[in-house]
């Protein structure tokens, strides 16, 4: 299966060189702010990508708050991608979807959504090992995987226990996907975690509770790039 169309190409390349931290929006845990303000101040701080998750917005709502995200990262030249929802993902003109293991398979997902980013999340070392066989079968539909939760998150539901960073190099050896890393993660985790192969760390409440969500962000980037810098160097 290929995944070779210009423009997932462009979002995709855009993914792999500009993304570092990955702010996830969570309306009711962002301090009474609303998710417009949420997002107003990471890109304001200077996100390159962003993903809206709202699982409790009625679909009118959600598709004009989609729409919003939209005009305002690319405004911004930013990625940005809905969760689960492919069709406010379709609507709302979105360069992207993030889907869990029990959403729809990106196989099914890329006969709607040739252009886009498709996202997946991998909890376990066996999601990751099929990954990689899809790879290698040439039907690997994803644009790139997510490994979490790597600590323990209040903010994951149904998922019980936390894989530990050692999971990085556990799972990136079945598949040479770009991926992403999530839960739990503070800024005091930075350095173990680019130590141990992450590039792009993806966040909810470590931006969402801060009071200043725009400084947060920033600082995000800034140390992220700075660990990159010392093991890259």
């Amino acid at each position: 299966m290929s995944n070779g169309s210009p423009l997932h190409m462009k979002r995709m390349e855009q993914f792999v060189d500009q993304v570092d931290v990955y702010p996830v929006s969570c309306e009711r845990l962002c301090s009474g702010r609303s998710d417009t303000q949420w997002l107003d101040a990471v890109l304001s701080g200077g996100a390159r990508i962003v993903q809206l998750r709202d699982k409790d917005s009625e679909d009118r709502q959600l598709l004009a708050k989609a729409r919003y995200f939209r005009e305002q990262t690319r405004r911004a030249g930013a990625l940005f991608l809905v969760n689960d929802r492919v069709d406010i993902a379709i609507l709302a003109d979105a360069d992207g979807l993030h889907v869990g293991q029990k959403d729809l398979p990106a196989r099914e997902l890329r006969r709607l959504v040739p252009d886009m980013i498709i996202g997946v999340s991998c909890n376990s070392e066996d999601q990751a090992r099929e990954l990689g066989r899809l790879e290698q079968q040439g039907l690997l539909a994803a644009s790139y995987y997510n490994i979490g939760p790597i600590y323990r998150t209040g903010t994951k539901e149904g998922l019980a226990g936390f894989i530990g960073p050692e999971a990085i190099n556990r799972f990136s050896r079945h598949c040479s996907l770009p991926f992403t890393v999530m839960g739990g993660i503070k800024p005091a985790h930075i350095s173990e975690l680019v130590s141990g192969g992450a590039r792009r760390i993806a966040v909810v409440t470590a931006i969402s509770q801060q009071v200043d969500m725009m400084l947060a962000t920033r600082q995000w980037s800034r140390d992220i790039r700075a660990a990159l810098g010392e093991y890259n160097g």
